[in-house]
C-alpha cells in the first residue's frame, strides 16, 4: 500500500537525499497566473511599447541608416573663421580696465598710509603730510627774464617786407623806405636823406652794421643798414645810462641778404648828444656784429 501523504510536508521541497529519489529537473519557469503574460525568448522582437500602444517597435536597419545621415551631414560643415580680433579687443580692454583699478588702488593705499602717519603722531608733533604728487608736474615756458642755470629763448624781432620804394611811417614825423640801391629817410625837418648798399662801401659777403643819428634833448632817431645774413634775430641798441631798446626791422621781397633797422631812443642823461651801442644777433641769439657807439660833443 501506498502510504497518505503529509498534509504538512512542502509538496515543492527537494525529496529526501535518503530516499534515493531523483531531484526534479530545473526548467524556465511558467507563466505567472497574475500576468498571464510568458516570458520573452531570447532574441525575440519585444514588440511595439506597451507606453505608446499603437507606435511601431524599434527598427536595427533605420537606425543605422539615420546614424549614417547625421555622419554626412557633420562631414559637411565648415565651421567659421575664428574672431581672433574680437578676442584681442576684450582682452586689451580687460587690462587697461586692470592697470586702472590697480592704479586706483595704490592711490588710496598711500593717502591711507599718509593719513595713518599723521593721526599716529602725538598732538604736539603733528605736521601736515603733503603728498608728492604720482605725475611730475611739466616746467614752465622759458620767459624773458633769466635766473642763475635758467636757459631762456632769444628774443626775436619779426622782420616786415616791404615794397621798392613803399614809404613806412616810423613815428614822430620821420620816414623810411628801400630800393635795390640801399635806405632813404627823411624827418620832420630834414631833406630826404640816402645810404647806398651798392657803392663798394659796404661788405654784403659778411654780416655788419652801420647807423645814422639826428635829433637833440628831446630824443634821437636812429636809422641803419644791417647785411651779410638771411637769418637776422634782432638789431639792440644800449645807450650811456643803460636803457635798450630793439629796433624795428624792413626788407625787401625775396631776402636780399641786407635791410634797414630804425629806432626812437631818448637822449642819454650821462651823455647828451652821445649815440648808443649797436649789436646784431641770429635767430638763435648769436651775436653776428656790432658798433660802438659814439660819445656826445
Amino acid at each position: 500500500m501506498t502510504p497518505a501523504p503529509d498534509p504538512d510536508s512542502d509538496p515543492g521541497a527537494d525529496p529526501d537525499p535518503a530516499s534515493g529519489s531523483a531531484p526534479a529537473s530545473l526548467g524556465p519557469p511558467g507563466p505567472d497566473p497574475a500576468s498571464g503574460s510568458a516570458p520573452a525568448s531570447p532574441g525575440a522582437d519585444p514588440g511595439p511599447d506597451p507606453a505608446f500602444p499603437g507606435a511601431p517597435g524599434p527598427d536595427p536597419a533605420a537606425d543605422d541608416r539615420l546614424r549614417a545621415v547625421f555622419a554626412r551631414a557633420a562631414y559637411d560643415v565648415t565651421p567659421g573663421p575664428v574672431p581672433l580680433a574680437a578676442v584681442r579687443r576684450r582682452g586689451l580692454a580687460h587690462r587697461r580696465r586692470r592697470t586702472v583699478t590697480l592704479a586706483a588702488l595704490a592711490v588710496l593705499s598711500v593717502s591711507g598710509a599718509a593719513t595713518m602717519a599723521a593721526l599716529a603722531l602725538p598732538g604736539e608733533q603733528q605736521r601736515p603730510v603733503r603728498l608728492a604728487p604720482l605725475v611730475p608736474s611739466v616746467p614752465a615756458l622759458p620767459t624773458g627774464t633769466a635766473g642763475p642755470g635758467r636757459v631762456t629763448a632769444p628774443r626775436v624781432t619779426p622782420v616786415r617786407v616791404v615794397e621798392a620804394g613803399q614809404r613806412v611811417d616810423a613815428g614822430r614825423g620821420w620816414q623810411v623806405w628801400l630800393t635795390s640801391e640801399g635806405k632813404h629817410w627823411s624827418g620832420p625837418e630834414s631833406e630826404e636823406n640816402f645810404r647806398s648798399v651798392t657803392d663798394g662801401n659796404v661788405e654784403t659777403s659778411a654780416p655788419g652794421i652801420s647807423a645814422q643819428s639826428e635829433g637833440g634833448p628831446s630824443g634821437i632817431f636812429l636809422s641803419g643798414l644791417y647785411y651779410g645774413t638771411r637769418a637776422v634775430g634782432r638789431v639792440e641798441l644800449r645807450d650811456a645810462d643803460g636803457r635798450t631798446a630793439l629796433a624795428t626791422l624792413l626788407e625787401l621781397p625775396g631776402r636780399p641778404g641786407w635791410g634797414v633797422w630804425y629806432a626812437h631812443m631818448p637822449a642819454s642823461l650821462r651823455d647828451p648828444g652821445s649815440t648808443p651801442d649797436l649789436a646784431l644777433y641770429d635767430r638763435t641769439g648769436g651775436r653776428l656784429a656790432g658798433l660802438d657807439g659814439m660819445p656826445g660833443s
